[in-house]
C-alpha cells in the first residue's frame, strides 16, 4: 500500500501550535502524472527512502493524488506588502503543506506541494502551475543550494498530464518544495491584525523555538528574535548581491523568517554589471532592481518590527525605541557581510581600511565598461597565474582599470600569500557556471514546448558544480548573444 511505503513520520508542530494561521484543504487529483525529476540526494538528507519515493506509488503522492499516512494537509495564511502596498489576506493560493520531517541533521523541514489546485486562499486563481515555472524553480533553487546560498529546495517535479490556461494553454506541473519553514514576514503581518491578540505572541514563540532557540532565555526574547531575523536576512541578501542574483519580487510575503531564499517566480541572474538591472515584467518602477535589494531588506524588516511592537514592551514608545535601535544596525551588519564576501571575491583574506574603496572602485569600472559580472571575477583570478590579457581585453584596455589593477596587486602583496593560492581561493568563491538566463530559457523551451528534457538535465548537471571549470562547456560560462530585446521574467501564476 502507498501509505505503508510512504510513511514520512510526519510531524505537525505548526498545526498543533497555530490554529488561526491555516486552513485545511486537499490537493486536486490529476489524470496522468509523470515524474520528470526526483532529487535522490535531498530525499536521503530528509531521512526518506528514495527508492520508495521515486516509484509509481511515490508519483501518486507527488502529484497530489494520494497522501501518505499521517499527513495533515493545510494552506498557510499570511498577508504581505506587494510592491509597497499592503494586502491583508493572501495565504497559500496554490500550495499545500503536507507536514514536517526531521532530517538527518535533526532539523525540522516542511514538505509542500506547489501548483496542486485551489485552496481557501486562491481567490479567483485555479491554484495550479504551468510546467515551466515548476522546472524553473527546481533548477534555480537547486543551483542556489550548490552555490552555497540558503534556499528552499526541490524534491520532485511532476508533469500533471493536464493543461492550465494562462495567456496560452500550457502543460501543468507540480513542485514538491522543502523549506526550513514557510513562515514569512507576511505571516507576522497577518497575525498582528487578528482580533485575537495572543496569536502574534504564539507565532513569535513558535518561530523562536523552531528557528532561533538561543533567543528564548534572554532578557527580551522577542527583541533578540527580531535581531536574529535581521541578521539572517542581511547575510542572505549580501550573498545574493555577491553572485548577481536578482530576486525580482521581494514582497514581505516572499521573505522567510528563517533566512532562506524562497519563491523563484521572476528571479534572474545579472549578466552585464548594472545596479539598475530589473528583470521582472511587473516591476515597472524598478523597486526590486539589483542595487535596491539591500534597501528593501531594511524596508521589509521595518514591517516585521511593526508587527512585533506589542511584544517588545508594554510601553509603545519604548518598543519603538528598542526596535529602531536594531533597525539602524541592519545596514552596517549587511555591509560587513557584503564586504567580507567581496574581499574574498578579489582574493583578500585580511581586513584593511581602504578595502571598501578598492571594491567599490572596481564595481564602478565594471559598470562603466559594461562587463559581465560573473566572468570578470574568474578572469581576475586568471590574471594572477599568467593570463592578464583576457581581463584587459574584457575591459577594453581601460587606463582606469589598469590603474585599479596596480592598486589591487599592491594590496595583494600585503596578504603574504602566493598568487597561485590566491587565485585558487578566488575560484572557490567565484562561480564559473550560474543559471544564465538564455540557457535557462533554452532548457525550459526544449522541456515544455518540444518535450525534450535532455537540455534541462544537462544544464542542471552542470550547475551542480558551479565552481569547477570543465573544458568543452564554454558556452555555459559566457554571456548571452547581444540583443536589443531586454530579458524579462514573469511571475508564473
Amino acid at each position: 500500500m502507498l501509505e505503508d511505503k510512504l510513511n514520512f513520520s510526519f510531524e505537525h508542530s505548526f498545526v498543533d501550535s497555530l490554529g488561526s494561521l491555516y486552513e485545511k484543504c486537499r490537493p486536486e487529483s490529476v489524470s496522468s502524472p509523470s515524474m520528470l525529476f526526483f532529487n535522490y540526494q535531498l530525499a536521503e538528507e530528509l531521512n526518506l527512502n528514495p527508492l520508495h519515493l521515486n516509484s509509481d506509488e511515490g508519483l501518486q503522492f507527488f502529484s497530489g493524488n494520494k497522501a501518505p499516512i499521517g499527513s495533515i494537509q493545510i494552506s498557510q495564511a499570511y498577508a504581505g506588502h506587494q510592491f509597497g502596498h499592503y494586502n491583508p489576506k493572501m495565504g497559500d493560493g496554490r500550495a499545500i503543506l503536507l507536514g514536517e520531517v526531521i532530517d538527518a541533521n535533526k532539523l525540522r523541514r516542511d514538505i509542500q506541494l506547489k501548483g496542486c489546485g485551489q485552496t481557501p486562499f486562491s481567490r479567483r486563481g485555479d491554484g495550479k502551475s504551468a510546467l515551466g515555472p515548476v522546472l524553473r524553480e527546481y533548477l534555480i533553487s537547486e543551483s542556489m543550494h550548490a552555490l552555497g546560498i540558503p534556499t528552499s529546495r526541490s524534491l520532485a517535479a511532476v508533469k500533471t498530464g493536464e493543461n492550465v490556461l494562462r495567456e496560452d494553454i500550457l502543460p501543468g506541473g507540480i513542485l514538491t518544495r522543502v523549506a526550513a519553514s514557510h513562515i514569512r514576514i507576511g505571516t507576522f503581518e497577518y497575525a498582528s491584525k487578528l482580533e485575537d491578540k495572543n496569536v502574534i505572541k504564539k507565532l513569535a514563540d513558535y518561530s523562536i523555538n523552531r528557528h532561533f532557540p538561543e533567543t528564548a532565555d534572554v532578557e527580551n526574547p522577542y527583541l533578540a528574535f527580531f535581531a536574529a531575523v535581521c541578521n539572517e536576512q542581511a547575510s542572505l541578501v549580501a550573498k545574493w548581491m555577491s553572485i548577481g542574483f536578482v530576486h525580482g519580487v521581494m514582497n514581505t510575503d516572499n521573505m522567510t523568517i528563517s533566512g532562506e531564499t524562497i519563491d523563484y517566480g521572476p528571479c534572474a541572474f545579472m549578466d552585464i554589471y548594472n545596479p539598475s538591472t530589473v528583470f521582472s515584467s511587473i516591476d515597472a518602477n524598478g523597486r526590486y532592481a539589483y542595487g535596491n535589494q539591500p534597501g528593501i531588506l531594511t524596508w521589509n524588516l521595518t514591517r516585521l518590527a511593526e508587527a512585533l511592537l506589542p511584544l517588545i514592551s508594554k510601553n509603545k514608545d519604548e518598543s519603538i525605541k528598542l526596535l529602531t535601535e536594531v533597525l539602524q544596525l541592519i545596514k552596517p551588519v549587511y555591509t560587513n557581510y557584503w564586504l567580507s564576501i567581496m574581499r574574498s571575491k578579489i582574493g583578500l583574506s585580511k581586513e584593511e581600511q581602504n578595502d571598501v574603496e578598492l571594491i567599490i572602485g572596481f564595481l564602478e569600472i565594471m559598470e562603466e565598461e559594461k562587463v559581465d559580472f560573473t566572468i570578470t571575477f574568474r578572469l581576475l583570478a586568471k590574471s594572477l597565474i599568467g593570463d592578464s590579457k583576457s581581463i584587459k581585453k574584457l575591459f577594453n584596455n581601460s587606463r582606469r582599470f589598469d590603474g585599479w589593477m596596480m592598486t589591487w596587486q599592491e594590496r595583494l602583496s600585503q596578504e603574504g600569500i602566493d598568487y597561485e593560492k590566491i587565485a585558487f581561493s578566488m575560484n572557490k568563491v567565484n562561480p564559473i557556471y550560474i543559471p544564465r538566463n538564455h540557457k535557462v530559457e533554452e532548457a525550459l523551451k526544449a522541456a515544455v514546448s518540444d518535450d525534450n528534457i535532455e537540455p534541462f538535465t544537462n544544464l542542471y548537471s552542470i550547475l551542480q558544480n558551479p565552481y569547477d571549470e570543465v573544458f568543452g562547456l564554454e558556452s555555459f560560462s559566457g554571456p548571452p548573444p547581444e540583443s536589443d530585446i531586454p530579458y524579462r521574467t514573469f511571475c508564473g501564476t
